[in-house]
């Protein structure tokens, strides 16, 4: 069975989130940075590290079979590609910026104006859909600096902290053109073969069940009988916890999986009905 040809960034917010993701999910990693390709044998997969904006060009063309890359960088890559899984990392935001005294606050202003953007289809699209006529100033990698050297009066570019555009003197400003995060993503025109398609759905799983660990830990309590009914409503779980008896007459202990972000509130409010011994633990995988 021919292997699976996955692509991944090779560099960038996206290149070490995506490998740790593939690591946690219990796939092989590369040892160095120069490695362009790995063969993954026990798990079907062979990783290809392609620079993030080919990433999405090259599945959607066939040559490699699943990527990963920026919901940015596969809309500007006109690549045809569908996403199969948001991976929940590198969230960014693409924007408008310009020198913080400037006097544009919104796309409607930019008619006219010079716009430096390593994002040309991205922009003039959005542009074209505000109905803006602007001379766009195409430049690989950091357009941070257009500004100051006289080449663009306004830059389009992605923004994750805003650190780098607050260093070059510059503010983003109006609405963001688009809201972006990593995915999962596969050709829209060429079709796996069903060996290769049950083996990308593998990979599917594997990190859709990393991604829903990150937000879940296991909850474990002693709990009251009469208090059984107002456990259950406070921590329901997926089907509904689970319920052991214990030797001590009068309780039970319980067990159900909880939201991490939630676990603090419920611990209180378990606390507060009058169950004890509770323990949160962290999950490295599951399958919900």
């Amino acid at each position: 069975m021919s292997l699976l040809r996955v692509a991944v960034p090779n560099k960038g917010s996206l290149s070490a989130a995506a490998v740790d993701l593939l690591h946690e999910a219990g796939y092989r990693v590369r040892r160095s940075s120069r490695e362009l390709s790995l063969v993954d044998p026990d798990n079907g997969v062979e990783f290809f590290f392609q620079r993030p904006r080919d990433c999405a060009v090259y599945v959607g063309r066939g040559a490699l079979d699943v990527g990963i890359t920026g919901q940015d960088l596969l809309v500007d890559a006109s690549a045809s590609v569908r996403e199969v899984l948001r991976l929940g990392f590198a969230r960014s935001q693409f924007r408008f910026a310009a020198a913080e005294d400037a006097r544009w606050s919104d796309v409607t202003d930019l008619a006219g104006l010079r716009i430096a953007t390593s994002f040309p289809v991205l922009a003039r699209k959005h542009l074209a859909d505000n109905g803006v006529s602007a001379e766009l100033v195409t430049l690989e990698g950091a357009v941070e600096n257009a500004v100051a050297l006289g080449l663009a009066d306004v830059i389009a570019d992605v923004v994750e902290t805003g650190t780098s555009l607050r260093n070059a003197g510059l503010l983003a400003f109006g609405a963001p053109l688009m809201d972006s995060e990593a995915v999962l993503v596969v050709s829209s025109v060429h079709e796996l073969p069903p060996g290769k398609a049950k083996i990308a759905e593998v990979l599917r799983r594997r990190l859709q069940g990393v991604l829903d660990a990150h937000k879940l830990v296991m909850l474990d309590y002693d709990c009251p009988e009469e208090k059984v009914s107002q456990a259950s409503r406070i921590t329901p779980g997926q089907e509904g916890p689970t319920i052991s008896g214990l030797d001590k007459p009068g309780w039970v202990a319980m067990r159900a999986l909880v939201e991490r972000a939630d676990v603090q509130r419920i611990m209180d409010e378990l606390t507060e009905i009058g169950a004890t011994a509770i323990l949160a633990t962290r999950l490295e995988a599951c399958r919900i």
